[in-house]
């Protein structure tokens, strides 16, 4: 294998995106500042002093809250392209596709409505 300016210039991409990547890392630890103690401890929220603990437990609720509004929100992003790309399709095909993820999608709803995901619970002290 002869050793060419293409490989040359592979090799050096490499090393200019590693030293892209770790540059910034060595930098920070030689020039950064050593503080300790004081304020840089603390969380950091919004330069207001915390309230409490910042390991506070939330319910799982919110966190299936958040994964469901994703799921649905990803969803209505793929619509559009799909709704531009199919306006100009001939036949009853393309229509039958979204009809179907769209049917996938409330059967969706239903089942998290009859689990009883968006129901918000009541907190119990």
């Amino acid at each position: 294998m002869v050793f060419d300016w293409l490989h040359f210039a592979i090799v050096l991409f490499l090393l200019a995106g590693f030293l892209f990547a770790v540059g910034p890392l060595i930098l920070s630890a030689v020039i950064g500042p050593r503080a300790k103690g004081g304020d840089i401890g603390m969380p950091y929220e919004c330069g207001m002093v915390p309230y409490g603990s910042s390991w506070s437990r939330w319910g799982v609720s919110f966190y299936v809250y958040a994964l469901i509004f994703l799921a649905f929100d990803v969803d209505v992003l793929y619509l559009f392209p799909v709704s531009v790309a199919y306006g100009d399709a001939e036949g009853v095909v393309p229509f039958v596709k979204v009809f179907i993820f769209l049917l996938f999608l409330i059967l969706s709803v239903i089942y998290f409505w009859a689990k009883g995901v968006f129901t918000w619970p009541r907190r119990i002290q």
